[in-house]
């Protein structure tokens, strides 16, 4: 179980908060039609073609099902250069882990890098309560800390938020003079966190992309703020999601270019840096001291299921959610769970538990965009679906509970009663009789008795019909004979 941000329980009163957001709407339209397209674009123009991704996914998945292995020479790899590596089994590990670290190179100030495995395992409020102030710096990250919220997209943290925002919530937490000028109000975040750069004595980045053959991690952005907390302060800390591993360095540079493809489509990101160790004698650039902390956090449950292992392929590029239809509409932050999105409808049940995140895999339309949109072809209809069927019949190794036992007895008696031409025809005839009492509005059926009430909770249904086609079709065929 996750120490960090994951709260799904309220998914639907957050979606109902996100649809009613108009500034959300209008930044999630622009999202998707700016990322979501060109990322289409920009499979077809691979110079390996569009079947990059399929290739990308069996490279993928070799490495998970190698998880052991491919770690373990990673380790070796980044001991025989300086670093340290160390294997936490869950979230409350790590944290030990990096707070152990902090305690022992005297830290009082760190700046960090954009990780979602941070948000993931709760660093931040973690570092706060034993008295570590934790900044991070990545400009859309560095706004919602600000703000005390959470982030709402992998890439686009702040989308949610308007620049007349910003400009009060810089006016109010840096006492600059109030400003929506985008130009202004970065150069006077910049002007805060160089400050928070020079004086840290920690940085803490994410793993994009690690590569066992050569034991370094990547990582990637377009601000280049990762790059300047992984080289300024003296001790480097990388928080790894033990997925983040690839076997060759062929297949780290594949997996990269597709990553700032699916993320911005983009051909490259910004900055790329590789980093797998501490800085040598002979260089003046780079951290005294280099640690990995490579986090399970329920990941190992996940590989051990080969119905959901696939779910361990993600990159964590954002492409899911810059085309999904449900996240355009209730944002991330709906999602109660640092992984939004159709990939966080499938990882965050399978963290937390099947049950308590339910609401995340069934918000899903399985319309099959996610897949059509991810860099490595990752099934997440597949997985959500499978999910679901987890609640609908309960499942023992998950431990999951049927989540409505009474629509299961309800859909049996349906299939049932369908396989039965009189029975069917008698259900549509008692059907069009009752509804005459229930309330209409231009013809449509505005809302139906319990149980049925959720389906015109949110839209009005056509009557059924008081002739049924096959009746109609016989009557016509009485005439013409």
């Amino acid at each position: 179980m996750t120490e960090g941000f994951m709260t799904p329980e309220h998914y639907k009163q957050n979606a109902s908060l996100g649809i009613a957001n108009p500034v959300l709407q209008r930044a999630l339209v622009n999202l998707q039609e700016r990322f979501g397209r060109g990322t289409a674009r920009g499979y077809l123009n691979l110079p390996e073609g569009p079947q990059l991704r399929q290739i990308a996914n069996q490279r993928r998945m070799a490495a998970i099902e190698n998880l052991d292995i491919l770690l373990e020479r990673f380790a070796e790899r980044i001991e025989a250069n300086g670093g340290q590596v160390h294997f936490a089994v869950d979230a409350h590990a790590a944290l030990q882990a990096c707070l152990g670290i902090a305690r022992r190179h005297g830290v009082a100030l760190a700046v960090k890098g954009k990780s979602m495995v941070s948000e993931e395992i709760g660093l931040n409020p973690y570092f706060k309560r034993h008295g570590i102030e934790t900044v991070e710096t990545d400009m859309g990250e560095y706004i919602v800390q600000l703000a005390a919220e959470h982030p709402s997209h992998i890439i686009a943290p702040a989308i949610h938020k308007t620049r007349q925002e910003i400009g009060r919530l810089f006016a109010t937490k840096l006492g600059i003079a109030y400003s929506e000028d985008p130009s202004t109000l970065t150069q006077a975040a910049r002007k805060v966190l160089r400050a928070k750069f020079l004086a840290a004595d920690m940085g803490i980045t994410g793993c994009n992309v690690a590569c066992a053959q050569t034991g370094h991690i990547t990582t990637l952005s377009n601000e280049g703020n990762i790059r300047m907390a992984a080289t300024l302060p003296r001790v480097h800390v990388v928080l790894m999601g033990m997925e983040r591993i690839t076997a060759r360095l062929a297949d780290h540079d594949m997996l990269f270019r597709l990553l700032a493809l699916g993320a911005a489509a983009q051909n490259m990101a910004g900055y790329v840096s590789y980093v797998g160790g501490p800085r040598r004698a002979d260089q003046i650039d780079g951290p005294e001291a280099f640690h990995v902390i490579i986090i399970d956090n329920g990941r190992s449950r996940i590989l051990a299921d080969p119905e959901f292992r696939e779910a361990l392929c993600c990159i964590r590029c954002g492409a899911c959610l810059n085309i999904c239809p449900v996240y355009a509409k209730i944002g991330g932050h709906a999602y109660g769970s640092a992984y939004s999105g159709p990939i966080g409808a499938v990882v965050t049940p399978l963290l937390v538990g099947i049950n308590q995140a339910k609401d995340l895999c069934l918000g899903e339309t399985l319309c099959g965009a996610c897949k059509e949109a991810c860099p490595v072809d990752v099934d997440l209809p597949r997985m959500l679906h499978a999910l679901r069927v987890k609640l609908a019949q309960g499942d023992a190794r998950w431990q999951v509970k049927a989540a409505n036992p009474l629509e299961r007895v309800v859909f049996k008696g349906w299939s049932r009663a369908t396989a039965s031409r009189q029975i069917y025809d008698l259900m549509l005839r008692l059907a069009a009789a009752g509804q005459a009492a229930l309330p209409r509005s231009d013809g449509m059926l505005r809302r139906l008795p319990p149980p049925f009430s959720g389906w015109t909770e949110q839209r009005d249904l056509k009557p059924v019909a008081t002739r049924t086609f096959n009746r109609r079709w016989r009557e016509r065929r009485a005439k013409t004979s």
